[in-house]
């Protein structure tokens, strides 16, 4: 059997280790494993320049290495391909060239690692005939039917450590500090490293915020002799009468968020008359080695995908439901965005310590 592998939209730490899981389960099958380099791409470009056959020595010691080794883009959808004409960007479908590609290099199947996005084209691509098993990636743990996404517990835990660092500079000048961190549309990286970090204020999407709370809240903190303030943003979080904060488009077509973390720091200070300082995580979260926690989830996920492939459940997601990896259909794992459960005991915690949610 000859088996594909790519990784597609934004990295997380941990693709490199299902990357190795996938190759060492097929190679120990006797089947031979190829990846693809960014994306789709690769299957439109010479083999020689696209596409590596993944062997024992490609994949050894690489569980432990932020990034992918294939490479990935999140600006590589196959069926809205962007490419110039006449000097102007356009985009033109490339999903048969890349069917006919996977049929002429003699592909049995496909492992295709990624998130929302991803998996959308890979519908596409199921409905076409390709079989695909889909494995689950991303920072902001925003799929559902999953109960936890590889590259999230390093996301939480980049913001946590940056987090504890703010608190002693912001005590010593007794500052403001708003800290954006990713996450999109879903508040669990802004939720878990904001209460693990012990930050004063978050705010995240599922509860749209009112300003004059937050600045109340810093107001009667600084009254009581605590004289400094650390505010958790999510990209994504909202005011109740406002929209999100955002910075362009992508391409002319993605939305990009940010630009929060400014907006409110500016804000808080100008309301409150103390000195405010912002910072944006950004890629930080996304770079680096990833924790033992990612790279054990991730190389389940790899091994589970390949057996997935030899019972022929494709067009299924791997889905981790402790204790077990579970195949679910991608169609339903994308129907519904994983967000913030506003019950959850998380959200408890956080009221119960006094944390302000911004309500």
């Amino acid at each position: 059997m000859h088996i594909l592998v790519n990784t597609g939209g934004g990295d997380a730490p941990g693709l490199n280790a299902v990357i190795r899981a996938v190759t060492l389960s097929g190679l120990r099958r006797g089947w031979k494993v190829t990846g693809i380099r960014r994306g789709y791409h690769g299957l439109l470009e010479p083999p020689s320049e696209g596409l590596i056959e993944l062997t024992r020595d490609k994949v050894r010691g690489i569980a432990h290495l932020g990034g992918t080794i294939l490479g990935t883009v999140n600006k590589g959808h196959p069926f809205e391909f962007i490419t110039e004409v006449d000097g102007k960007k356009t985009t033109i479908d490339v999903s048969a060239e890349i069917m006919r590609r996977f049929r002429e290099i003699g592909a049995d199947a496909m492992i295709a690692i990624g998130g929302d996005g991803a998996f959308r084209i890979a519908t596409r691509f199921t409905a076409m005939g390709m079989p695909i098993v889909g494995v689950p990636k991303t920072i902001d743990n925003d799929l559902s039917c999953t109960q936890a996404t590889f590259g999230f517990d390093t996301a939480v835990t980049v913001a946590t450590e940056a987090i504890d660092r703010l608190h002693s500079t912001a005590e010593s000048h007794e500052r403001i500090m708003v800290v954006e961190v990713m996450g999109r549309y879903a508040g669990w990286i802004a939720m878990h490293a904001g209460v693990a970090g012990n930050a004063h204020v978050i705010l995240f999407p599922e509860i749209p915020y009112d300003i004059d709370s937050v600045v109340d809240r810093i107001k009667k903190r600084y009254a009581s002799g605590r004289r400094y303030c650390i505010v958790v943003v999510a990209e994504g979080a909202m005011p109740r009468d406002g929209d999100i904060s955002t910075i362009g488009t992508e391409l002319g077509r993605e939305v990009r968020l940010g630009g929060l973390a400014e907006k409110i720091g500016h804000y808080l200070g100008e309301r409150t008359g103390f000195e405010s300082r912002s910072l944006v995580l950004g890629h930080l979260q996304r770079g680096g080695s990833p924790t033992h926690r990612d790279r054990l989830l991730a190389l389940r996920f790899g091994a589970a995908a390949v057996r997935m492939v030899e019972q022929g459940k494709f067009g299924h997601i791997v889905a981790y439901q402790p204790p077990h990896m579970v195949p679910v259909l991608m169609e339903e794992a994308i129907a519904v965005m994983k967000t913030v459960p506003l019950d959850s005991d998380t959200v408890q915690t956080a009221r119960d310590l006094g944390i302000c949610l911004g309500d």
